[in-house]
């Protein structure tokens, strides 16, 4: 059969042909990668419609907010990386998933490099489309984590070394192993593995002494000690807190650390099964020669194998030694090097017709996946949900966006609480917090400094999330004022309502020093009085009753309204949305009704509706909306602002004891 289409193959097989001839020509590899791209992103995009990023994700995204030689659970790569992305594309979910498949192509084009080393054409081909067929590249790279960046380091490292160990005159490729080296050690420490394996080539390979007796291992070794550098530095001046992450997952004894080989060994098979399975098919009685084969292995070939050795074997020694966690997508990156070996190893040309039938296999999936598996997974998501909560990620932003600026008026600026949900809100609300907790203490619900609450500060927690809530009733005992409510968060899909998940929010609004805003006032020659009074006035009598009292500002009322009125009676008032507006309007007449004598439940329904904290909270809102003189409604911006000092008794009267 394979020889019939060899002579004349059918109309559609044809255009797969001309892509194979390409090969060699430099387009047909860069056409496949774009296309792996498009289709997996497109994926990746309708799976999780409605669904937020992974938590990975968003972790690696707050990370390189802040740019570092050094993190308190990883090495630096992985923000780096996602840093220099959202500096140039949008921060939307289409962005990071574009990222992340991105880097997966990088990652197959590295180890294209390798594979020309030691084949043309359709084998090159071939190796890339067995790799297709990994789960790794699609969806395991999209978890953009510490884990995914080696998918492209290792290759990228490999093919350094590959080259500098075949030349080890060529200085550049001596200098480029070692940064590339480096580079890996940066995306995670578990690249020391590869960087061993490396050593173990070069010393049991029989070019040995061609290698170590020239000056390349020592270049490579001073390059990469010279990227790592700085992060070195980092490290012994902060306590070098990633190692003690790391320890984190030792520890287990014997039997525990054999059941972790035992997983990792099997994981890794079973991820190969469908590549494996395929290249029987393709190779036939052929593999039969796979034993003569390897023996006759070119040198920079057997320089892989070693390294593929070197790569299985030193984790698993480490985890017998040492009673490490020892999961099998911590390795899954170094595959390619089986793959590689079993296809460039062969001494017998691959036909035409099984790369074809391979690219139609792997752009059959791939176009199931986007049109049936993708949607499926979408409302299946939906209904059913998310182990971490992905689903209520958008809507939890947007819901604490819109109570902390009800609450406070000011743009939110630090988040905390479950991480997942912090994350996502820092990624998700416009105003893009920080997120609050050190990672240092990521795991042990410390809680935040006075400082931090009187700057401003929100958290988040499911209602079923009970460390959390303990930690909320905690902190609630330390803030200077608190307000803590619920709602029900619930998943949509394209309109198409999904589950409900109830969320717990924890405001404390920024701490506002009255005695700071008299001076403030003071200095402009606006006392507290006259500015309490200028409030209540409509801006264009704001201006005029302020520039009687300053000659400095007669004449140019615009940066009189900005400059002077604006600092003054923005200090120490609290802002609501025109929302919160409308649904305090009623206040005097239910205020009544409340004189009057209405039910309790009535009352306890009004606080849940206006969404008071508790009925303390609504007595007060009543009595600031009884003096009608102490609201005033913005013309300009739709705002309104109460004259209170910070929102509660207590800082009324810290004012007017100031004043």
């Amino acid at each position: 059969m394979a020889a019939a289409s060899e002579q004349d193959p059918a109309r559609w097989r044809r255009p797969l042909i001309k892509w194979l001839e390409g090969i060699e020509t430099g387009w047909s590899i860069p056409i496949l990668l774009v296309l792996f791209v498009a289709i997996w992103t497109a994926y990746l995009v309708i799976a999780y419609l409605g669904a937020g990023l992974h938590p990975d994700v968003l972790e690696t995204w707050t990370l390189g907010r802040h740019l570092a030689w050094g993190y308190p659970k990883h090495p630096p790569l992985m923000g780096w990386i996602t840093r220099g992305w959202t500096a140039i594309f949008p921060l939307t979910d289409w962005s990071l998933q574009l990222m992340a498949m991105v880097n997966a192509a990088v990652a197959l084009w590295a180890v294209d490099l390798i594979a020309r080393r030691f084949v043309r054409g359709e084998k090159r081909a071939i190796v890339l489309l067995l790799l297709m067929l990994l789960p790794v590249y699609q969806f395991h790279a999209q978890r953009f984590n510490a884990n995914t960046v080696l998918l492209a380091a290792w290759p990228l490292a490999t093919y350094c070394f590959l080259r500098a160990f075949e030349a080890p005159r060529q200085l550049g490729w001596a200098i480029a192993a070692g940064a590339a080296c480096a580079l890996a050690m940066l995306g995670k420490y578990y690249s020391i593995f590869l960087v061993a394996s490396f050593v173990f080539a070069a010393v049991l390979h029989r070019d040995r002494r061609r290698y170590l007796l020239s000056a390349s291992p020592w270049i490579s070794a001073l390059a990469g000690m010279l990227v790592l550098g700085p992060h070195l530095h980092w490290l012994a001046t902060t306590g070098a807190t990633p190692f003690d992450y790391a320890l984190a997952h030792a520890g287990a004894d014997h039997v525990a650390a054999l059941w972790e080989v035992t997983y990792f060994i099997t994981g890794l098979i079973a991820a190969l099964a469908i590549p494996a399975v395929t290249w029987v098919f393709i190779a036939g009685s052929r593999l039969a020669r796979l034993p003569a084969d390897f023996r006759a292995m070119n040198p920079g070939l057997r320089l892989l194998l070693l390294v593929a050795i070197g790569t299985i074997l030193f984790p698993v020694i480490v985890s017998l030694a040492i009673g490490t966690d020892l999961p099998s997508l911590w390795a899954v990156q170094g595959l390619f090097l089986f793959v590689v070996l079993i296809v460039c190893a062969t001494s017998y040309p691959i036909e035409r017709f099984y790369a074809v039938n391979l690219a139609v296999m792997v752009a059959g999936i791939a176009i199931l996946a986007v049109t049936v598996g993708a949607p499926i997974h979408a409302l299946y998501r939906n209904a059913y949900g998310y182990e971490e909560g992905r689903d209520f990620y958008h809507a939890a932003a947007a819901e604490l966006t819109a109570r902390w600026r009800d609450a406070a008026g000011t743009p939110l600026a630090a988040v905390s609480g479950d991480d997942a949900l912090a994350f996502a809100a820092a990624f998700y609300s416009p105003d893009h917090p920080h997120y609050a907790r050190p990672f240092a203490y990521q795991y042990s619900w410390g809680l935040p400094r006075k400082t931090t609450l009187d700057r401003g500060w929100a958290a988040l927690c499911f209602a079923d999330q009970t460390d959390c809530l303990s930690w909320m009733e905690r902190t609630t005992l330390r803030a200077t004022d608190v307000f803590r409510s619920e709602f029900d968060a619930q998943a949509t899909l394209l309109s198409t309502p999904g589950r409900i998940r109830r969320v717990v929010v924890l405001i404390v609004p920024p701490y506002r020093d009255n005695t700071s805003c008299a001076a403030r006032c003071r200095g402009l020659q606006l006392d507290p009085a006259h500015a309490r009074l200028i409030r209540t006035s409509s801006p264009a009598s704001r201006v005029r009753q302020a520039a009687r009292r300053d000659d400095r500002f007669a004449g140019q009322p615009r940066r009189l309204e900005r400059s002077a009125i604006r600092s003054c009676y923005g200090c120490g008032a609290t802002r609501i949305s025109l929302r919160s507006v409308r649904a305090s309007v009623p206040l005097r007449r239910l205020g009544a009704a409340r004189q009057a004598g209405a039910g309790e439940a009535a009352i306890e329904l009004l606080v849940r509706h206006l969404g008071f904290q508790d009925r303390a909270h609504l007595d007060e809102a009543v009595e600031i909306d009884a003096g009608r003189k102490s609201l005033a409604l913005a013309e300009e911006d739709e705002i309104l602002e109460h004259d209170i000092a910070g929102g509660t008794r207590r800082e009324r009267a810290a004012a007017e004891a100031t004043e």
